[in-house]
């Protein structure tokens, strides 16, 4: 087994290897600037890590690897679109270096790209792949729209918020790992519980960027910290608080986000008061924890070695442990 930061490098050096010089430029270009914006590179991470697990050579994994990649950057083409986002990783984003429809064009490009990756493997584990694939990408694109809907509806359900950020987010996650297990041609049963894992951890994940959007450290987070209050996001917190909270304190905190002030720091404090006094606060941790114990119970079932188990838990725990 390898660490993070040497799957990180043999991805990079991965993609460097596939880049060539093609026209037209407008369409490619982007698309080289996005995925040269680095970032931690995570689900690509769990896809060589994950067929290292089931004892496959990592670089059987990398074609896999760069098309969960290239997804997972299309993806965030066309959401900074939809966000009119002007960043991302501190660079302007695609659209606004370029423009809408290079954003739009190259973005499509990119969604056909990641299929071609996995053209470099056998028809059996090809077919594997691609159909996990195309119903993960699904999944993304519902979880969007639903995300999307949710801004405008004052009627979302803590079930209906999970199921949420189980398609935008953890699904991809749980993919990921699951790709490393058919490339490496593990057993179903351990294919399906490595997913389980990465869609736990996932869940994990997202609901812990949620906790700390609101409560973290802007020195450590990497965000704007109160970016969801100000955007008036109905978060697992903001949905919690509202189950929790009487008459008043519910009233209060809908008040609060039917508004976008010029100077966001007092409605920060206050909605972070809220969720604190409400109980949001610790529901939200408990349910971080619960998740990652979740993906941990899956590990006890898998047929693998021990040590191999301990690193699993070990990545999950250091992916949980983000300073607040």
């Amino acid at each position: 087994m390898h660490t993070i930061y040497q799957y990180q490098e043999f991805i990079s050096e991965y993609l460097q290897s596939q880049y060539e010089a093609k026209e037209p430029k407008n369409l490619y270009e982007p698309i080289h600037y996005i995925l040269d914006l680095g970032g931690k590179r995570m689900r690509p991470v769990l896809t060589l890590m994950s067929a290292e697990v089931f004892d496959a050579d990592y670089k059987k994994a990398l074609p896999a690897a760069l098309a969960v990649e290239v997804f997972h950057n299309f993806s965030l083409v066309h959401d900074d679109i939809m966000d009119d986002a002007p960043l991302r990783r501190g660079k302007q984003t695609v659209h606004e270096k370029w423009n809408i429809n290079t954003g739009i064009l190259s973005g499509d490009a990119m969604l056909i790209l990641a299929y071609q990756y996995f053209e470099k493997y056998p028809p059996k584990i090809f077919r594997k792949l691609a159909k996990l694939f195309s119903k993960t990408a699904l999944e993304v694109c519902e979880g969007q729209q639903w995300d999307v809907d949710f801004e405008v509806r004052d009627d979302v359900t803590i079930p209906e918020y999970l199921k949420m950020i189980e398609y935008k987010t953890a699904v991809l996650v749980a993919a990921a790992m699951k790709m490393g297990a058919i490339i490496a041609k593990a057993s179903k049963e351990n294919a399906n519980l490595i997913y389980d894992f990465g869609l736990n951890l996932g869940l994990a994940f997202q609901l812990q960027d949620d906790y700390l959007d609101a409560f973290g450290d802007p020195e450590t987070f990497g965000k704007q910290v109160g970016g969801d209050i100000i955007e008036n996001k109905k978060t697992y917190l903001y949905l919690k608080a509202v189950a929790f909270s009487e008459k008043e304190q519910q009233q209060q905190l809908m008040d609060l986000f039917s508004v976008q002030p010029e100077d966001n720091s007092d409605k920060i404090k206050a909605v972070k008061e809220i969720f604190n006094s409400s109980g949001a606060s610790k529901a939200t941790q408990d349910a971080i924890q619960d998740f990652t114990f979740k993906a941990f119970q899956t590990l006890d079932k898998m047929n693998i070695s021990a040590d191999k188990k301990a690193m699993l838990r070990t990545f999950g725990e250091n992916l949980m442990g983000r300073a607040v």
